[in-house]
Formats: C-alpha cells, structure tokens, sequence
C-alpha cells in the first residue's frame, strides 16, 4: 500500500543489511523508477525540440536563399513593373506571396512525407502484435502548415524589401 512505502522499505534495507551485514544494495520503489523515467523523458524532449528548432532555422534559411535568387533573377521584371507604376507595395506583396506559396508545399511534402512514415511505422508495430493506432487529427495537419508558412514569410520578409526598394532605373539596366 502507498501509504506504507517508505516504511516497507525501511523494513527491506534493515533486514538486507542484517543478512549482508552491510548496505551494499539499494533499494527503488516505483515511484523512483517513475521519477528517473520523467526526466529521462524531458531529456529526449528537449533534444527533440532542440533539433525541430534548428530545422526550422535552417529550412527558413534555406527558403531565404531560394527568394534572394529569385529576386536577382527578376531584377529587370521589378524595374519593369515599377516604371509602369507598381509600388513598393505591390512588389513586397509578389514576393511574401510567392514565399507563402513555398513554404505551404514544403509544408505539404512535409506532412505527406511524415504521415507516410508514420504509417509504415504503425504497420510495422501492429504486425509484431502491439495494440497501436495510426491516428491524424486535423491539428496534426493545421499546425504544421501555419509554422511552415510563418517561417517563409519571417525568412522571406528580407529579400522581399530589397525587392520593393529596388531602384527603376537601376534594375532595367541589370544583366
């Protein structure tokens, strides 16, 4: 019972230390093991969100490098549009837009890519004859949509100014 266990184990040391005649054992109650699991457990969630976070990083860097070639590869469209009278406006929208577009289908490939994993996974697991359920909730779906969009829009924020304060003149003489 609970509320005996730190007497039950009292009673197991001192008798042990009778038989051994030392205390060259220790002695664990579940509650022990429960506790070394937690942290064993917060351990492995904080790498986890540790390794998420660089991905994010490095994915929205990598999203950033996609928008600043494609903004010097339309260098002379940007001079174009803006001598016949798009505003600074009009250009930093094209280009959030076109970050957004990217992002949600890295996004998408993403999700496809872990849902499918995550079921050949469950396979697996049920045919070794574990009860385990392959579940998607629209959260699961939602979630990773809305980070990866907010990533490409915060990384791809950058190059999209320099777009919009491209001088005119300038960019049609590009090359």
């Amino acid at each position: 019972d609970e509320k005996y266990l730190d007497q039950t184990v009292e009673q197991v040391k001192q008798t042990l230390i009778e038989q051994h005649g030392e205390e060259d054992f220790s002695v664990r109650t579940i509650a022990d093991l429960l506790n070394i699991l937690t942290a064993i457990t917060n351990v492995i969630r904080f790498f986890l969100a540790a390794v998420a976070g660089m991905s994010l990083f490095v994915g929205g860097v990598g999203v950033m490098n996609i928008m600043l070639v494609s903004v010097k590869q339309k260098t002379r469209e940007i001079g174009l549009r803006k001598a016949i009278g798009a505003t600074s406006k009009n250009i930093l929208y094209q280009f959030l837009i076109e970050t957004v577009v990217i992002s949600i289908i890295a996004g998408l490939l993403g999700i496809f890519f872990g849902v499918t994993l995550s079921w050949i996974i469950s396979i697996v697991v049920q045919s070794l004859d574990y009860d385990y359920l392959f579940i998607i909730t629209p959260s699961m779906i939602v979630i990773p949509l809305v980070v990866s969009s907010l990533v490409g829009m915060t990384f791809g924020l950058a190059p999209a100014k320099r777009a919009s304060k491209m001088d005119p003149i300038s960019s049609l003489r590009y090359e």
